[in-house]
């Protein structure tokens, strides 16, 4: 099933009572939202193109681009922006909640300012505590293997 948004389209592929599997193609140039998730967890691999991913807030925001072949796994909780360096195509696969979105900041008006989440909500132990150590590699993997 195919979702038309402000930044491109999203490519349905797979839904089941344990997992979502999607296809985000975002043109040159736009931004997903600045947004968590309370429980969704999901893992991004870009397909194609270039993105900017960006992890935290105000001036504790870490980015790091990413191209092909590259996968980054966001944790509930953990606030997170993409955007596309060149147009893009990624795989992002996640738990089925799929409307759980909480936009902090967004381009096209949909932002609908939330408290910001705890550090440790909805996450794991070892999310939270990855969280703690401020190492935005440990809740963003960098070998793929997330």
């Amino acid at each position: 099933m195919r979702v038309d948004k402000p930044w491109g389209y999203e490519l349905h592929w797979a839904k089941t009572e344990r997992y979502v599997g999607k296809v985000l193609h975002v043109e040159e140039g736009h931004a997903l939202s600045l947004q968590y998730h309370t429980m969704k967890d999901e893992t991004i691999l870009v397909w194609s193109g270039r993105i900017r991913f960006e992890t935290g807030q105000g001036t504790a925001r870490a980015a790091r681009e990413m191209g092909p072949g590259e996968s980054v796994h966001v944790a509930p909780g953990t606030v997170h922006r993409l955007t596309a360096l060149e147009t893009a195509d990624l795989f992002e696969v996640s738990t089925p909640e799929i409307d759980d979105v909480v936009r902090l900041d967004d381009r096209y008006g949909r932002a609908q300012p939330r408290p910001t989440p705890r550090p440790d909500a909805g996450r794991s132990d070892e999310s939270a505590t990855a969280a703690k150590t401020k190492d935005p590699a440990a809740t963003t993997g960098r070998d793929g293997a997330d």
